[in-house]
């Protein structure tokens, strides 16, 4: 067949196109060669010479569907009983001929006259012609259906499906494909829009629908309330939810779903937020876990709907966490605090993923009620004894003395240490104790393994950063510069020849790096002669190796292995210095006054008299008379002793933290702040050059809370103490201070 352009007779052409037309919009059965030539005719219509008939074509086929839709309008009508019912049934085949109908007019779609992107843009028809203009068959067959059968029929087909959906909710029989297509159509007949394809959906059914579903749904909650109990109001409602979110899926468009769910939402549990919130204190108090979980369901999506949940479990954690903590007994104080912490921080977690799928708000809710429980004060002014007893507890576990422990045990311990750590708000107290107990493992080699060790400090850094640390971290670096200054300073020794009759092993300290210096009240030591040689090389050696260091001794930190030769077996003790110069003399004599001990070894009365009672109370040294210990006292040689271990030591070689030492900390603690703060003062000030009062607080606050949480006061006093030191000065603002350069 020849596509050539020819002439052609319009009304003989649109006869036979029109039957063809007819029978596709009603689907009958047209046979493949009639579809073939109407195919053809469509083409010719439209490329006809001398002029085309295509915008004939277009107005004849709108004739054509607007009195036909005008028929099945009618048709519509007048099955009144079952109008929904006869709607679909005349949509579903309309529809699907309007989609057979686009087809045939493919040529027509393509190649009449439409507007271009630019026509559209800047305006080149007018812009009531413009949908028009740009409709295709398909759509244009749309269109009439949506302004000759849905428009006229509005109030009907609103009332009818609303009526429906009503029927469905009482339970009684909807067909619900049928009641799907008529809903869905008012979103079809649109759908060739670029804007707004929702509108009549939302014009004819939705908005109405929702209104209509809220008064249901209000009525409802009314109903319920007189009848059930909260536990089963929340339950119905839960339930009811479901359904309605049943039924969208089957009737609604997509758009709905959560509107629908909104509305049911606003009426049942929104305008009853203040009911469920009274509830809601017994249900957390009690620790109802099922109606909580409901509860929570039901208000995580209403505006600040859990709000009142969070601060009800916070209150309820806080309360109970210091209930415990008031059951704490003195002794094994630290396990007991950590472990209550734990166990409380692993409930209402356990809790709050069930419960609450681990939603967040309740997240921070725990967060702050195991803060106050941690930051709790038990003694009203004194100081919060959470970091010592945090910090205890960390040294009971790294000791060596803690057996039975794997390694990958004392990772989870650690793991559950950083966990309270956080919420110490005086991290840089724990530094303090941590500090020195770290300090005492290491020197007295008393630490479980130095990995764990290691670990810990990694752990710490993770938590506070790497200033928070790096004293603890020199401190674990000089431990390995020990081993390797002990294995040259032998290998001098060996190179000079020398032998030193003792095994002797130096800590050297980095000072600043360790939490110790001398001791207040310093005792002189007069070295045993034992030790000479081996303190005057290593003297030596240093010396030459660090020309620009200077060596200080602390005698009170060290320790000795002595053999006992005296007795019926042999026996090796560990002890302090000043214990084996005591012990030392005995080598000459059985028995000596205490007078002479003091004078042999230099050290001063209370600290002497303390060391020969450590000696005594283990029965190694026997004195005469009992009581006190003065000058005249005779102390002599026990050779009765016997003790079921060949090795041991005595417990005075390393002391127990005492009150004082405590409140030592707590005031180098309080130093420390302030200078910290004073820093913190002039790095804001050197940045911002002038500054409110009120704002250079907050700035101080923020920086200083990874470390410890400042007392406005104390802020106060450095900012008084920085202008005296003429680093800041008052302008003549209210309130404003300046950096003074």
């Amino acid at each position: 067949m020849s596509l050539k352009p020819k002439e052609l007779d319009f009304d003989k052409t649109w006869r036979r196109l029109k039957e063809t037309v007819s029978d596709v919009i009603k689907l009958h059965n047209v046979k493949r060669m009639t579809w073939n030539d109407r195919f053809s005719d469509v083409y010719f219509i439209c490329v006809a010479i001398p002029d085309n008939y295509s915008d004939r074509l277009y107005d004849e086929t709108k004739e054509f569907l607007e009195f036909h839709v005008k028929e099945l309008h009618q048709n519509v009508l007048s099955n009144e009983d079952r109008l929904l019912q006869c709607y679909e049934e005349n949509w579903s085949k309309y529809s699907q001929g309007a989609t057979y109908m686009d087809f045939l007019y493919r040529y027509l779609n393509e190649h009449l006259r439409k507007l271009s992107e630019a026509d559209r843009n800047f305006g080149a028809f007018p812009f009531e012609l413009l949908d028009e203009q740009r409709m295709d068959i398909g759509e244009l067959a749309l269109d009439i259906w949506k302004k000759h059968m849905i428009k006229p029929m509005k109030k009907n087909l609103q009332q009818l499906l609303l009526t429906e959906i009503q029927r469905d909710r009482r339970g009684e029989g909807t067909t619900n494909n049928m009641l799907h297509s008529v809903i869905n159509s008012l979103v079809e007949v649109e759908r060739y829009k670029s804007k707004n394809q929702l509108k009549l959906y939302q014009d004819v059914f939705e908005i109405q629908f929702l209104e209509e579903t809220g008064k249901h749904y209000k009525q409802e909650a009314s109903y319920l309330l007189e009848i059930l109990n909260c536990s089963q109001y929340m339950e119905r409602v839960l339930q009811y939810l479901q359904e309605e979110n049943l039924r969208s899926h089957k009737f609604l468009h997509h758009t709905s779903y959560a509107k629908v769910q909104h509305e049911c939402g606003q009426r049942m549990v929104a305008d009853l937020l203040g009911f469920l919130n009274t509830e809601c204190h017994q249900m957390v108090g009690e620790e109802r876990l099922e109606d909580l979980s409901r509860m929570y369901q039901l208000l995580k999506s209403v505006p600040d709907g859990i709000k009142h949940m969070t601060k009800e479990l916070e209150d309820h954690i806080k309360e109970t966490g210091l209930g415990q903590l008031r059951g704490l007994k003195e002794e094994n104080m630290p396990m007991q605090f950590v472990e209550a912490v734990l166990s409380l921080h692993q409930k209402y977690s356990e809790m709050i993923k069930g419960t609450f799928a681990g939603d967040s708000a309740f997240e921070k809710s725990l967060d702050k009620a195991c803060a106050s429980v941690v930051n709790h004060r038990i003694q009203g002014k004194l100081p919060c004894r959470s970091p010592e007893l945090l910090a205890k507890y960390c040294d009971s576990f790294l000791k060596k003395s803690s057996k039975g422990t794997t390694e990958s045990e004392l990772e989870d311990k650690l793991d559950q240490c950083i966990l309270v750590f956080r919420y110490l708000d005086d991290k840089d107290v724990f530094q303090r104790f941590y500090a020195r107990m770290l300090a005492r493992r290491l020197i007295h080699a008393a630490y479980t393994s130095m990995y764990a060790e290691e670990s810990m400090i990694n752990k710490l850094k993770k938590a506070c950063g790497y200033e928070f640390t790096v004293k603890l971290h020199r401190m674990y670096m000089d431990m390995g510069v020990c081993e390797d200054l002990n294995s040259k300073f032998s290998d001098f020794l060996t190179k000079q020849n020398v032998e030193l009759g003792i095994n002797f092993f130096i800590n050297v300290l980095t000072t600043g790096s360790w939490p110790f210096g001398p001791p207040k009240t310093p005792s002189t030591f007069a070295l045993p002669q034992e030790l000479e040689k081996s303190v005057q090389m290593f003297e030596g050696y240093y010396k030459d190796k660090f020309p620009g260091r200077r060596l200080t001794w602390l005698h009170h930190l060290a320790t000795a292995e002595l053999k006992l030769s005296h007795l019926k077996k042999s026996y090796i003790v560990t002890v302090s210095t000043f214990q084996m110069g005591i012990l030392l003399l005995f080598n000459t004599e059985d028995s000596l006054p205490f007078s002479d001990i003091q004078t042999c070894t230099q050290i001063n009365d209370k600290e002497c008299a303390r060391n020969v009672q450590s000696l005594v109370d283990v029965k190694l040294i026997e004195q005469e008379p009992e009581g006190n210990i003065v000058p005249n006292t005779i102390l002599r040689l026990n050779f009765n002793y016997s003790n079921k271990r060949t090795k041991f030591k005595i417990s005075a070689a390393i002391q127990k933290e005492t009150p004082q030492e405590v409140e030592q900390t707590h005031v180098a603690v309080e130093e420390d702040r302030k200078l910290y703060l004073q820093a913190a003062i002039v790095r804001i000030m050197k940045a911002r050059k002038k500054l409110k009062h009120n704002i250079l607080i907050q700035e101080v606050i923020s920086q200083a809370m990874a470390r410890f949480a400042p007392s406005v006061s104390m802020i106060k006093k450095c900012i008084e103490a920085l202008i005296d030191k003429q680093y800041i000065e008052r302008t003549g603002a209210t309130d404003e201070y300046a950096y003074v350069a």
